[in-house]
């Protein structure tokens, strides 16, 4: 299967990028090195080309319920410039995908997905349409997707647009002026832990919207961005990465998914959550920090103290910010307790580590 490119491919080619096959796109992965642009994004501001992502328009009188019927989220609680955190539960204890639901009217949302999961997504909330009164489009190959992130992203964007940037609520959204054109979606939302924003908009204008977000953030020091630091900076965070963290394989209570998902209302795998919520699950993803030094990788195996595998790890990194390995796995529950001594088994030795209450960094 032949890979898509992103509108913007040309300007990251120009940018000396490095470009790797991911999630069925060719994607910059670094401009620079992993470390510096990551710190950059921690201590000043960066922008990402994120146009990979997926996003689905629902538009009717059924478009909440089926939203209801298919998400774990109450998304009955949102209100309009509201975003919500969610996933789809499968129909038998996984996870289809991990979403945000974007409310733009009473009968208008925005659901944003995971690349990978584009195909995937839109053929499981389609099964369910047909109950309800709404129309589905899916306007993924006509927008691309700016993430601007880091502590000094609204002085960076504030003179391209009317929107008050430092006073937006966190998971907050407006549709706005922006660079020049209008009613383009401005986010508060973003998957670093550094804050900023994700800014929304058509394909025609992503060029002259990269453009002006590059000369507006000179004098902060903005810098592109690539996947390498954005996985760095989420997992110092402690976000779920899907397809490493959580699958179709996957219970969302066992991931840490519980907070996000409600029984208020009736949806996918209601019945078989709740109990699991109620009676416990045996085992948790959990974070875990390297006390031996040694750098845990997706994979590596997780041992107690006579180096019986308990688990393994879904992600694992050295932590730019703090200096050490840190990695998440799914361990019994017993296990994952902050303080719990676990071991990573790193070519045939037990290494140390120590599991900690999420995020690693503190924001």
């Amino acid at each position: 299967m032949s890979l898509k490119q992103v509108p913007l491919h040309h300007i990251h080619q120009q940018l000396g990028a490095k470009i790797v096959p991911f999630a069925g796109f060719e994607m910059p992965v670094r401009y620079s090195s992993d470390l510096e642009e990551h710190n950059t994004v921690r201590n000043g501001v960066g922008i990402f080309d994120v146009s990979h992502m997926g996003e689905f328009i629902l538009k009717g009188d059924g478009a909440l319920a089926l939203i209801q019927r298919v998400s774990a989220n109450d998304a009955s609680v949102l209100f309009d410039g509201k975003v919500q955190y969610s996933y789809l539960p499968n129909g038998r204890g996984g996870i289809v995908d991990d979403l945000l639901v974007y409310r733009i009217s009473a009968t208008e949302y925005m659901l944003v997905v995971n690349a990978s999961n584009i195909e995937k997504d839109w053929n499981w909330i389609n099964q369910y349409a047909p109950d309800y009164d709404v129309t589905l489009v899916n306007v993924s190959d006509d927008m691309s997707l700016f993430a601007v992130q880091g502590p000094l992203a609204a002085q960076a964007l504030q003179s391209l647009t009317s929107a008050k940037l430092d006073s937006m609520d966190y998971y907050t959204f407006e549709k706005t002026d922006f660079a020049g054109y209008a009613n383009v979606i401005v986010s508060a939302t973003g998957y670093t832990g550094a804050g900023g924003f994700e800014i929304y908009v058509a394909n025609e204008q992503a060029v002259g919207v990269w453009n002006a977000i590059m000369k507006a953030g000179e004098p902060y020091g903005i810098k592109p961005i690539g996947l390498g630091a954005r996985d760095t900076l989420r997992l110092e965070m402690g976000y779920n990465l899907y397809g490493n963290d959580i699958t179709d394989e996957t219970s969302p209570i066992e991931a840490g998914l519980g907070w996000v998902t409600k029984f208020s209302h009736d949806f996918v795998d209601a019945d078989v959550l709740k109990q699991q919520k109620e009676q416990g699950v045996p085992k948790k993803l959990a974070g875990f920090e390297m006390i031996d030094r040694g750098i845990p990788r997706g994979h590596y195996e997780l041992a107690d103290a006579d180096g019986n595998t308990i688990g393994e790890v879904t992600s694992g990194t050295q932590s730019p910010t703090l200096g050490k390995g840190i990695g998440m796995g799914y361990v019994p529950t017993a296990y994952s307790k902050p303080g719990s001594e676990i071991f990573v088994k790193v070519r045939d030795r037990l290494l140390k580590a120590q599991v900690v209450k999420l995020p690693f960094v503190k924001k």
